[in-house]
């Protein structure tokens, strides 16, 4: 393959996995902001914030049978026909969002709605995921796979920064202003960058790998069966090493938004300016990272990433505390931006070196959306909860991030090898399966 077709290839997979992200991250941003107020209406402002992190945690739960669908597409169809199903849905529901009407326009309804579109959100970030991944990863020069994998896993990164920023500008408007019409822009224009999206993936080819399981009529029937067969422990590796990539994160850039303005008296554009600070640092350190696997090996550098996250749970809390924005920037740059980069970078790959071909799809995605159910659209409810429960101290909340670490390395553990899983050996092996 050529450095052209190459860097189409790699931007294919970044670009879509950029844009699915961010209209997944606006909607967890937004949620903290404006729907507790518009949408998710309760005497009680905890209840209703409550609420709003319910609907945002609601469509993780839903990721995984996104799936366990797209996955199955992309299994025995392909892996460029199931991305773009993925991302016209993604861009419908986000679009939907923007023009909703408010609880005040038509009750209950309103917040029926928001639901109703959060969840196709989740379908499509469910089988997204692991599509962009293997784009990348199934193109990759064997000595190279570390560093292909990691660019898709920008894209979250880039999606998020993106998100960020542009509600950042919104937020410059007046009170009114934003919470009327300014924070509905984000959500509209996303429509443009999804046509784009479409456009970059239409000139794509299918994987080489997924050509070699057509070629040799392989294919399975129901790829979730065979996974769940043959590949169960597998799968668990994967959600469990899925706990501490993304706990963490979420408690780092969404619930720090309501916690960092109501508990603590930061404003909101010094929250979201320190999250898009770390965010530019991770976006740059992660293909460093995925570089760096390649040569030291996943496992070694994502143990690395998991002791440092536990290590690190009370002096971020600690930094916060102090209510000076130049500890909140650096503590969200160390916890968001370097400390997190290396886990988040070998995460993909590592999950598609586990797993034959002919299921890679279905085993990734199923443990990669199961784990994020269970640890990521959870944790900024189960942190205000705790907050609620144990009268607003944050040890609760640094002992749990703890926990998901603790849970990742006994997962990781689990694996043999390495942390490449023996390379090109275990890549061999697979496709002698083909």
């Amino acid at each position: 393959m050529d450095k052209k077709q190459t860097r189409k290839i790699l931007i294919a997979s970044l670009v879509g996995s950029s844009i699915e992200w961010f209209d997944y991250f606006l909607y967890g941003t937004v949620a903290a902001l404006v729907f507790n107020q518009l949408f998710f209406v309760n005497e009680d402002p905890t209840v209703g914030l409550l609420l709003a992190y319910a609907s945002f945690a609601l469509a993780f739960f839903i990721r995984p049978f996104g799936g366990v669908v797209f996955s199955h597409i992309g299994d025995r169809i392909g892996r460029k026909k199931t991305l773009v199903l993925t991302l016209s849905l993604m861009g419908v529901a986000t679009f939907g969002m923007g023009l909703l009407p408010t609880y005040q326009a038509i009750g209950i309804w309103a917040p029926i709605l928001l639901i109703t579109l959060r969840l196709v959100q989740g379908l499509g970030i469910g089988g997204e995921w692991g599509g962009a991944l293997l784009l990348a990863v199934e193109y990759s020069p064997k000595e190279k796979r570390g560093l292909f994998g990691s660019i898709p896993q920008m894209g979250v990164t880039i999606g998020m920064l993106m998100g960020t920023i542009a509600l950042w500008i919104m937020t410059l408007l007046p009170e009114g202003s934003f919470m009327t019409w300014g924070w509905r822009v984000p959500f509209i224009l996303s429509a443009l960058l999804v046509i784009f999206g479409l456009w970059i993936r239409k000139g794509i080819d299918e994987t080489p790998e997924f050509k070699k399981v057509q070629e040799s009529g392989n294919i399975p029937k129901l790829p979730i069966a065979d996974t769940l067969k043959y590949h169960w422990r597998e799968v668990l590796i994967a959600i469990g090493a899925k706990f501490v990539e993304t706990a963490p994160f979420y408690i780092f850039s969404t619930f720090i938004v309501s916690y960092g303005t109501v508990n603590l008296g930061f404003s909101r554009t010094s929250i979201l300016a320190s999250v898009m600070v770390a965010t530019v640092v991770t976006t740059l350190l992660i293909p460093f990272m995925g570089n760096l696997s390649d040569t030291v090996g996943r496992k070694k550098l994502y143990i690395i990433g998991a002791v440092a996250m536990a290590l690190f749970s009370f002096p971020y809390f600690w930094m916060i505390q102090q209510g000076s924005v130049v500890l909140l920037v650096i503590a969200t740059v160390i916890g968001l931006g370097i400390i997190w980069s290396p886990i988040t970078a070998v995460l993909g790959t590592l999950f598609s070196e586990i797993f034959d071909a002919k299921v890679r799809y279905t085993g990734i995605s199923l443990g990669y959306q199961i784990g994020a159910a269970l640890a990521g659209g959870t944790a900024p409810l189960v942190a205000t909860a705790l907050l609620a429960r144990f009268s607003d101290s944050y040890v609760p909340v640094a002992l749990y991030i703890i926990f998901t670490a603790l849970v990742s390395l006994i997962a990781i553990l689990a694996i043999k090898g390495k942390g490449n899983l023996q390379k090109e050996r275990k890549f061999s092996m697979n496709q002698s399966h083909i």
